[in-house]
């Protein structure tokens, strides 16, 4: 089987490291569940929080996600609504914040774990390490 690219195993929230297990246990809108993550990848074993408290620094990156959602939707609703009234505003930022809310949570702890887990691609595993595991 061919290997995931990069951008495709962060989409799926896929181990960093075989691009294969999954990062998280259920769908993202799932609320009462949604920070539920597996703790090791089900296929090579990696150990997703690298450090104790590793995944706090995805709140610097959750931050960044709602801004640049509050700045897309409020230009957005000012080009395309012709300046309306501050109440139109709210309630179409604020929508949006709440609808996007956990896909920005999740991908926060992708990204975190991709760009600063320190966890570099393997690629396919030879059939005699599969045979040893």
């Amino acid at each position: 089987m061919a290997s995931r690219s990069l951008l495709e195993a962060m989409l799926q929230a896929r181990c960093p490291q075989c691009r294969k297990g999954k990062m998280f246990k259920h769908n993202p809108y799932n609320i009462a569940y949604m920070a539920a993550m597996y703790e090791n990848c089900s296929q090579c074993g990696l150990h997703y929080e690298r450090e104790p408290g590793f995944f706090y620094g995805g709140m610097y990156i959750s931050y960044a996600f709602s801004v640049a959602i509050f700045l897309t939707f409020g230009l957005g609703t000012y080009i395309l609504l012709k300046d309306p009234p501050v109440w139109v505003y709210i309630t179409i930022v604020m929508s949006a914040s709440l609808l996007l809310f956990p896909l920005s949570f999740r991908y926060s702890r992708v990204l975190m774990l991709y760009l600063f887990g320190g966890v570099s691609y393997q690629g396919e595993p030879k059939e005699q390490e599969i045979a040893k595991k």
